[in-house]
């Protein structure tokens, strides 16, 4: 059994609450202030940024190492080069991962990180411009610096003011608000984002077509007009979408009879056996180009209130089906 320390108090859940609302003021405080502390450095260093012609090293140790790495990831999937390198590290090796045309991102409250502040020097012989985020502009860090970004807080969230908090919260703000920055000096656009997250929902959304889901050839559901019902219903069942679309001869297409269809019929008592396609199909159904997102597809679906969507070419010409199994099997929705 886990013995309690000597100082472990009965747990008060009122106080939990109270600690939890007084750290979200303190920090949502201190955002808003560092807002108003953004200069004319903050523009310097997405310059700076932008126009590197290498990749943006980010460098932290500590809880600044553990900000540095978020930051540099969301760099990476916002059209900006990045990665995260450690200081302590580079002492021993991967400062070779810096290389020419480089920038350098350091991290660091106090700005007198040792591990970091023992490379400044070799990055600043190799000629690798730096951008610092410090709450001390008067640091080492600061001081070698060439672009210096104030985070400085008031006060950390932590009760004994010692852990870092609030100044780790401020240091990922201002990361956020250089990838914000630099996205849209880029002109970056969400299909620019969902190709660095081709496995995530947005790039699934974004980047798969009507093409690469539509079934085609010999899986499509087809008649000609003047089939008959017995046709009809065989080629339904045996294609297993719930609909069969009526094309003449070239394959142009002229409507479409669905189990929808079948089933209001048979309630309103008509005896289908005498019909011919022609007579049963459904004229001028919802149609989608190959090269449409499948996310439109699936936007056609949920507004008209149906399972399948026709892909058509030129002239009307029948070239696929999507039906809404595809897109949940893609995972498009």
């Amino acid at each position: 059994m886990h013995a309690a320390h000597a100082s472990e108090r009965p747990f008060d859940p009122q106080q939990a609450l109270r600690l939890g609302r007084e750290t979200f003021e303190i920090e949502s405080a201190a955002l808003q202030r560092l807002g108003e502390l953004l200069s004319g450095t903050f523009p310097d260093a997405v310059r700076a940024m932008l126009h590197t012609t290498g990749r943006v090293v980010v460098m932290g140790m500590g809880k600044s190492g553990h900000v540095g790495r978020k930051i540099a990831a969301t760099l990476a999937s916002t059209g900006t080069p990045a990665l995260f390198v450690h200081p302590a590290e580079a002492s021993h090796g991967d400062l070779g991962m810096v290389t020419p045309g480089d920038l350098v991102l350091a991290i660091s409250n106090s700005g007198e990180s040792a591990e970091l502040i023992a490379i400044l020097p070799v990055l600043r012989r190799l000629g690798t411009p730096l951008v610092a985020i410090t709450a001390k502009p008067q640091s080492a860090l600061a001081q070698h610096a060439d672009i210096v970004l104030d985070c400085s807080v008031e006060r950390e969230a932590c009760p004994l003011n010692l852990a870092p908090t609030t100044s780790t919260t401020a240091q990922l703000a201002l990361g956020d608000a250089l990838a914000v920055a630099l996205l849209d000096a880029r002109g970056f656009r969400a299909e620019d984002f969902a190709r660095s997250h081709p496995g995530g929902a947005l790039g699934r959304k974004l980047l798969t077509h009507v093409s690469d889901v539509m079934r085609s050839g010999d899986e499509l559901p087809r008649v000609g007009p003047q089939a008959g019902f017995g046709e009809l219903m065989r080629e339904m069942s045996a294609k297993g979408l719930g609909a069969a679309v009526i094309v003449d001869q070239v394959g142009h297409i002229l409507g479409i009879f669905t189990d929808g269809d079948l089933r209001r019929r048979i309630e309103n008592g008509a005896d289908l056996r005498p019909c011919t396609a022609a007579q049963l199909m459904h004229p001028g159904p919802r149609t989608i180009r190959s090269d449409a997102l499948a996310a439109d597809a699936a936007a056609l679906m949920e507004t008209h209130g149906i399972t399948s969507v026709l892909v058509a070419g030129d002239d009307a010409l029948l070239l696929g089906v999507v039906h809404i199994r595809d897109l949940m099997r893609t995972k498009v929705i």
